[in-house]
Order: structure tokens, then C-alpha cells, then sequence
């Protein structure tokens, strides 16, 4: 019988990257709120403090690191200081990545680099440094984007890292399946972030005209953090190698724009 207790996060740890605004911040916030005690890391130490805050408003503990989540010494020197203070990770949220926009060919190597790094290698980074430590089972969210799922003319290399991540999001449920490790992701789509904004001035359209596309318009970061706190607890114990679109049904639309009448065009 399923009640209100497969909900509870209470004597787990759970590790959020890129925690300092947005979708990081929120899920933090919202496994504290179920009983989890946080790390969360950032290059935005200010971000970072509120979060922290919030974190121990809500009686929960909190490790915070300092650190670019593309470079595999740092993410390493910080887990080791997470595991010396709780001795265990239980959730592993891969939020941290970004991207710029710029047309396939325009993106020279080095910021190609910095995309795959950051978008992709900083997930490996941190399910091999993690995964050791989640010894009683436990379970892996990672965050991909609509992006991972259709074309996305001047954000080419960052859509293939997130479609990557949903490829390997499948591939680590089956091989750490034996380990009692779930794995799963969320493909987020028109989630209010302070990106969104300098985004759609790039592509010369408007977070207006954009939320046309998703029949229940823009979200926030708090409708991301409801899907982790279920993936991240007994409530979803079954559950593993699946993505959950979090996208007020953009995918769905699939490009269709909704009237004022509440009718829809192609």
C-alpha cells in the first residue's frame, strides 16, 4: 500500500548541481522540504548562500561547494569533502549546463569544448564519483532538455549533449540496475529561468510568443522540483531508464500555436 511515507526523503542526502537559481535551486529547496539533508554546488557563491539559507530554514543540513562542474579535480576534491561530512549520497541531481546561441558552424572548438563539458562530461563526472558512495541503493536525476527530443537551430551542440544524456541516462538504469541505482531524467521546457530571457532575444523572438507554444503556458522552477522530489523517492521505486517531460505540453504541441480562443494552429 502506497501512503504519504513513500514520499519522505527524511535521513537522505542529496546532491543538486547548479543550485544557485532556477531549476537547481528549487529541486534543492523542495527534497529539504521532504527531509533530505543537500549538497549543492555552483559557481555563484551568492545564489548558492540563499539556497543554503532556505535549506536550513527548512531544518535541513547543507554542504556547499564553490566549483565549475567541467573540471573533474574539483567536482573530486569537493565529493570528497561531501562524503567525509555525511558519509553517503542517496540522490544525485545532474542540473548544472547551459548553452549560447550560435549556428553549428560558428561554434569553434574551444566552445564546443566548453558545451560538451559542461552539458555532458560534468554528468559522468559526477555518476562516477557519486555512485560508489550510494550504497543502499538510490537514485540518479538527470535534467535533459525538449531539446534532447527535436532540432534546435543555434543550439545545436547543447541539444546533443542533452540527447546524450538522455541516451545515457538509459544505458546507466540497466547497468547500475543490479546496484539498486535508479536512473532517470526530466526534459524541462518553458521553465522561467534568468537565461530565458537573453535566449529568445538571441533567437529575435519573445518569452510571449514562445509561451503561445505550450498550451499551459511558461512554469517555474518549483514545476520541475514536484517531479524530482517523486523520482528521487519510494514513490517511484519502479521506475528507471524513463525521461518525464516537465514542459506544460510542449512536446506534445509539437509546434502548434494556441489562438486567443483556445484553439490551436500549425
Amino acid at each position: 500500500m502506497v501512503g504519504p511515507e513513500a514520499a519522505s526523503l527524511e535521513g537522505k542526502v542529496a546532491l543538486v548541481t547548479g543550485a544557485a537559481q532556477g531549476i537547481g535551486a528549487a529541486a534543492a529547496i523542495a527534497l529539504a522540504n521532504f527531509g533530505a539533508d543537500l549538497a549543492i554546488c555552483d559557481r555563484d557563491a551568492e545564489g548558492m548562500a540563499r539556497t543554503k539559507s532556505a535549506i536550513e530554514a527548512a531544518g535541513r543540513r547543507c554542504v556547499i561547494g564553490e566549483l565549475d562542474v567541467r573540471h573533474g579535480d574539483m567536482v573530486d576534491a569537493w565529493l570528497s569533502v561531501v562524503t567525509s561530512t555525511y558519509g553517503r549520497i542517496d540522490v544525485l541531481v545532474n542540473n548544472a549546463g547551459g548553452g549560447f546561441y550560435a549556428a553549428v558552424l560558428d561554434v569553434n572548438a574551444k566552445g564546443q569544448g566548453a558545451l560538451i563539458d559542461e552539458n555532458f562530461t560534468s554528468v559522468t563526472h559526477f555518476v562516477r564519483g557519486c555512485v560508489p558512495h550510494m550504497r543502499d541503493g538510490g537514485s540518479i536525476i538527470n535534467i535533459t532538455s525538449i531539446e534532447a527530443h527535436r532540432a534546435a537551430p543555434g543550439f545545436g551542440v547543447y541539444a546533443a549533449m542533452k540527447a546524450a544524456v538522455e541516451s545515457l541516462t538509459k544505458t546507466l538504469a540497466l547497468e547500475l540496475a543490479q546496484k539498486r541505482i535508479r536512473v532517470n531524467a526530466i526534459a524541462p521546457d518553458a521553465i522561467s529561468t534568468p537565461g530565458d530571457e537573453a535566449n529568445a532575444e538571441a533567437v529575435g523572438s519573445s518569452k510571449e510568443a514562445y509561451g503561445r507554444k505550450v498550451p499551459l503556458g511558461w512554469g517555474g522552477g518549483n514545476d520541475c522540483a514536484g517531479p524530482i522530489v517523486f523520482l528521487a523517492s519510494d514513490l517511484s521505486r519502479f521506475m528507471t531508464g524513463t525521461t518525464l517531460h516537465v514542459d506544460g505540453g510542449s512536446n506534445a504541441a509539437s509546434g502548434w500555436v494556441q489562438r486567443d480562443d483556445g484553439t490551436y494552429e500549425p
